[in-house]
């Protein structure tokens, strides 16, 4: 009953949305990814600056990867009203910037191009966590929502490569076309964040691109928060509140094996990342903040 009454309160915000297009603001920024990486936790944290404005309904409309085909109308419809931003900017003396959070997008292969056609102006900001522990942590994300059946992370590793085998050229080649697989299943694939900054690099430009530590951002939040702040040009207004969300309990440790073998096999990847983040990634230095 509540999840009925949740979608049709969501349909009448929709339309409502789209009577009134015209008059709402297209997002600025995007946080893009990666999954299982924080993304959820600085969403929260950036929803109470006065001047940053999230979705109508939900905190990623999902548009550049599983709902492109419904239109750019549809998208703005989402957000929030220009008079609403008007108010804050009047209040606060500076422009107001609308955003949303799909994790889905750094991976996606048509997503980044879909935001450079239709945001060409938009900032992109991406959180990079161990990728040994963001694959362990997905694991037990989609096996809790039902997204995944095999229970042994690394059954489920030893699959992942056939899961996916031809998945990401068939998204390409239908465009409107969505995969269970490369959604829920790309443990090891989704932490190769390097060969997604490279594309994003492509399409956008490095300018347009944040990418930063979640095991920093954990560990500190304050001095992550105020470069976000700075790269989207917003003053620094209020006091954040930090805290954690979508954390996935662990119900056991992994196995030192198949840690081993992820860690080989991540080592190339996460060299690439220093350039992006400014400095070795925090796991290197066994900071990262599990979840």
């Amino acid at each position: 009953m509540k999840s009925t009454l949740k979608r049709s309160a969501h349909a009448v915000s929709l339309t409502t949305g789209r009577l009134t297009v015209g008059g709402r603001i297209l997002p600025s920024f995007l946080l893009v990814g990666a999954q299982r990486c924080g993304t959820t936790s600085l969403y929260r944290a950036l929803s109470r600056h006065p001047l940053i404005m999230k979705p109508v309904l939900h905190k990623g409309v999902h548009y550049f990867d599983m709902a492109y085909e419904k239109g750019l109308a549809w998208y703005q419809a989402h957000f929030p009203r220009k008079a609403a931003a008007r108010r804050q900017e009047r209040r606060h003396g500076h422009q107001a910037q609308a955003f949303e959070s799909s994790p889905y997008y750094l991976f996606h292969p048509l997503a980044p191009a879909r935001i450079a056609w239709d945001l060409p102006d938009a900032k992109l900001i991406v959180l990079v966590r161990d990728p040994v522990e963001r694959a362990y942590s997905a694991h037990a994300h989609e096996l809790a929502r039902g997204f995944e059946t095999e229970r042994s992370f690394e059954r489920a590793l030893d699959l992942e490569e056939e899961r996916l085998a031809g998945e990401a050229h068939r998204l390409r080649v239908f465009p409107h076309a969505a995969s269970h697989a490369h959604r829920h299943h790309a443990y090891v694939t989704r932490g190769r964040y390097a060969e997604q900054l490279a594309r994003l690099e492509l399409l956008v430009g490095r300018e347009h691109v944040l990418v930063l530590d979640s095991g920093a951002f954990f560990r500190d939040p304050q001095p992550v928060y105020d470069r976000v702040i700075g790269f989207l040009g917003l003053p620094r207004l209020g006091n954040p509140l930090f805290e954690r969300h979508n954390a996935q309990p662990r119900t056991a440790d992994m196995p030192a094996s198949v840690r081993r073998r992820l860690t080989e096999h991540f080592a190339p990847w996460d060299a690439l990342l220093t350039p992006w983040l400014g400095a070795e990634p925090s796991w290197h230095s066994g900071r990262d903040a599990r979840r």
